[in-house]
């Protein structure tokens, strides 16, 4: 999102839709990788049966996609518990900001009085 420009409802409909669709095409990749890696690996082994292979891919292919969705959640939860250390140190800085202009602003009055006091 831009600086100074709010989204409205359906500029966030669309950005949560284009998301969505984002997620799944990147969920559907990852599943095409781990069946052909799972494919690669049952070729190497050419003494499986048929069905030995399929159930062998198939618990690949869930291993692989467990292990995905395990780093993608600690991933997100990475970057929610980051995002709230940012906003409490942005808090803070904007408080520290508002402090120091705040003085800087009681010292400026202070001495702009002071110097009409001394010149009457």
């Amino acid at each position: 999102m831009r600086a100074g420009r709010s989204r409205g409802p359906e500029e966030a409909q669309g950005a949560v839709l284009a998301n969505e669709a984002e997620g799944f095409l990147l969920a559907q990749a990852e599943l095409g990788q781990a069946r052909s890696e799972a494919a690669a690996l049952c070729g190497r082994l050419p003494w499986l049966t048929t069905g030995q292979a399929e159930d062998l891919s198939r618990h690949y292919v869930e291993q692989r996609m467990g292990l995905t969705r395990q780093a993608l959640q600690a991933t997100a939860d990475r970057a929610k518990l980051l995002r709230g250390e940012y906003e409490a140190r942005y808090a803070e800085l904007r408080q520290m900001l508002l402090r120091v202009h705040t003085a800087g602003a009681c010292l400026l009055l202070a001495c702009c009085s002071a110097a009409v006091l001394l010149l009457r």
